[in-house]
């Protein structure tokens, strides 16, 4: 605890020697540039200081070029999830399944190169393809590189001028058509140390990666360089679709960006003697493993900090085979990104078993608090909490209250006894701390509130953390039902450093686990004798179609989900709104509605002459901090987009202070996931992440400039 005190201090120290000049900013953006995928090292998604398109001109608009990903392999045609990096003229950025990095000239949309990994069987094994979320940039030794962790797990180093690997970086790969530089295979620097591995008694061949009977592992967001070290990120199969509870821990890497060779790993399960051991019971660290980083990561360059944000270890939904809060799951961590070293971290959730895993970057800007000027780490949650933290000591802003939840009724199952509340700011949807409670029935006429309430007084409505039942179970209740309403990978937040506000999409989901059976406690779906299973898992499930309510039934059995009322939900949805903070002080400023009302509501037989109030789209909104504006669209990927008179897609430019929209125009594709603004031979520009299967557009980038 002293050493953890010291270091803190010592980190503060540090931040204090670097005074500030009016709002300060973490680099990435100055000069009109975006150099991380966030835009700046604190992944805010901003840029304040480009002011050439304003309200007065926004809806001069139009379209400078189109560049789609159609032509990048089949499966990822309709979708692009990377938002690019754009440096000295040129955006970076990959495309389709296989990952590939392509150079782009940010005025005129030409593809300048592209790189393409050689195929494996470990990349065809990948069950994350198609989810690689960008790039990273960095100069090295003068010159400008390009890095990617591809879904196989290999990390390259492009030169940034013609794509190719760089020479005398890295180590040679012994696999035909791999180039002998520029690449790491980074499985065996991950298992190097593993216990499993080390009892293995195979060969290690690089074509299959880790054997199958072990784990596996792949890549989702990118990796990010702080300070000449490329801290790689890691990722799983999801936990919802894993089977065994054994599997290979995601433990971070760092590497020498001049050179590819490793410096440090951090053990995110950690081993005996290490801090956090303590909590995994019946020695679950040993096979235990998951725990991913899928979301990007933040960085303070001046702390020398990396912030990164983690999931759950295997399998969710039952943890009785790893008891105890599981440290670093579902944890913001802060390592020393020249040791690897952890300098403080804070678990968001215990034990998970919700599939809460942390789903957007850490956001970092300096705040004035009570007068004092704290240098801020924001984090966003599935569940709609909001956590703000000093980021360079890790101290609560605010209070974090740690409050009793419902507690597991599954044989041999464990839940944790407490889970943390902020007490400050408020959640995004207050039906995260209030439950289901009377004032979220639905209640738009007195007869949909008397059966609603009827129907739920056949269950037990309780706050984020329900876990599932046992089925069959012998309570007086039919199931039991929890409520989120915060936001997802689909629709990241932003905040505004120059002013110290965050804007948070979010949406509300009422639902219930689903019953509990016993297994076997063999994994016989993968075909892998000898690899345990949970000893209880989720019943079937079938989902219908309606956009806002998961309903969930055991086949069989009795309905897990209360039964919605001739189609509508029986509590009062919310399908997609926007929340804005003012973050020094933790006020929520405003909260409104995005896009229009689902027609199935506007035109639902029972609420014909009823005046509803606007629940929101069913498309996840998406935004982006640039000069005194708010700029706002919704995506088309898992809802409606938000369509002009016209039936066009729209693009709002919103008062950043209000939310009130200032200024639209029409866009030819909805977007979707993120966006980004540049300066290029002196003109700005705004590229959004768009695409539609809905309405057979391909994925693609979409570059909008004035006249």
């Amino acid at each position: 605890m002293m050493r953890w005190r010291l270091g803190a201090v010592l980190m503060l120290a540090v931040w204090l020697a670097h005074p500030l000049s009016g709002a300060a900013q973490l680099p990435g953006v100055e000069n009109g540039q975006w150099r991380y995928l966030g835009g700046d090292a604190g992944h805010t998604r901003s840029n304040p200081g480009l002011t050439q398109i304003d309200a007065s001109n926004f809806s001069d608009l139009e379209v400078a070029w189109i560049w789609q990903v159609e032509n990048f392999g089949p499966g990822t045609e309709y979708t692009i999830r990377s938002t690019p990096v754009f440096v000295d003229g040129v955006l970076f950025t990959v495309a389709g399944q296989r990952r590939q990095v392509v150079s782009i000239d940010a005025a005129t949309g030409e593809t300048l190169w592209t790189f393409r990994e050689p195929e494996t069987m470990r990349y065809l094994r990948s069950p994350r393809t198609d989810f690689g979320k960008g790039v990273a940039y960095a100069d090295v030794n003068g010159r400008g590189v390009v890095f990617v962790t591809s879904p196989a797990f290999f990390l390259w180093a492009l030169d940034a001028e013609t794509g190719r690997p760089l020479e005398s970086w890295g180590s040679s790969v012994p696999l035909e058509d791999f180039s002998q530089s520029g690449v790491v295979d980074l499985i065996p620097d991950l298992v190097r140390d593993w216990e499993p591995w080390l009892s293995w008694d195979g060969p290690y061949d690089p074509d299959n990666g880790i054997p199958q009977r072990l784990g596996m592992v792949t890549s989702s967001a990118p990796p990010i360089v702080v300070n000449g070290v490329v801290v790689v990120l890691v990722g799983h199969e999801p936990s919802y679709d894993q089977t065994r509870i054994e599997n290979v821990p995601g433990d971070i890497m760092g590497y020498d960006a001049k050179t590819g060779k490793l410096i440090w790993k951090f053990h995110v399960i950690p081993r005996p003697g290490e801090f956090g051991h303590e909590t995994w019971k019946s020695d679950a660290w040993r096979w235990s493993g998951d725990m991913s980083t899928w979301a990007p990561a933040a960085a303070d360059p001046d702390l020398g900090l990396v912030y990164l944000v983690t999931n759950a270890s295997t399998v969710q939904s039952y943890t009785g085979h790893r008891p105890g809060h599981n440290l670093f799951g579902g944890s913001v961590l802060a390592l020393d990104v020249k040791t690897g070293e952890r300098r403080w971290h804070y678990q968001i959730h215990h034990s998970d078993q919700w599939n809460y895993d942390i789903p957007t970057a850490p956001i970092l800007m300096d705040l004035t608090v009570k007068g004092e000027r704290i240098p801020a780490l924001i984090q966003n949650t599935k569940q709609g909490l909001v956590f703000a933290f000093n980021r360079a000591t890790g101290e609560p802003i605010w209070p974090i209250e740690e409050r009793p939840v419902m507690q597991t009724e599954v044989p041999g199952n464990y839940t944790a006894p407490t889970q943390p509340y902020p007490t400050r700011p408020e959640p995004l949807d207050a039906i995260v701390t209030d439950g289901l409670t009377e004032e979220f029935v639905l209640d738009f006429t007195p007869q949909l509130k008397r059966e609603a309430l009827e129907i739920l007084s056949e269950f037990r409505a309780g706050g984020l953390y329900v876990p599932p039942l046992p089925y069959p179970h012998d309570n007086d209740f039919r199931n039991v039902i929890g409520c989120m309403g915060g936001l997802n990978i689909y629709h990241p937040p932003v905040a505004d450093p120059s002013t110290g506000l965050m804007y948070a999409p979010h949406n509300r989901v009422c639902s219930a686990p689903r019953f509990m059976v016993p297994t076997n406690g063999v994994d016989e779906m993968r075909g892998l004798p000898g690899r345990s299973t949970e000893a209880w898992r989720g019943r079937e499930r079938h989902t219908p179609t309606t956009g806002v309510t998961v309903a969930m039934w055991a086949p069989g059995g009795p309905a897990e989900f209360p039964d919605q009322i001739d189609g509508l939900p029986v509590y009062r949805p919310l399908n997609e709104g926007l929340a804005a903070y003012d973050m020094n002080t933790g006020e929520k400023l405003w909260d409104i509605p995005i896009g229009k009302t689902p027609e199935r509501f506007e035109n639902h037989p029972r609420l014909r002459d009823v005046n509803i109030p606007n629940l929101g789209g069913s498309g996840h909104s998406i935004q982006m901090i640039m000069g005194d504006l708010l700029v706002q669209t919704t995506e088309d990927l898992r809802g409606e987009t938000e369509l002009s008179e016209a039936g066009m897609p729209v693009l709002h430019a919103r008062d950043k202070r209000t939310g009130n929209i200032v200024a639209s125009i029409e866009i030819p594709i909805p977007g979707q996931y993120g966006m980004m603004t540049y300066m290029s031979q002196g003109k700005q520009y705004i590229v959004m992440q768009a695409g539609s299967a809905r309405r057979a557009q391909p994925g693609a980038l979409v570059a909008l400039t004035l006249p």
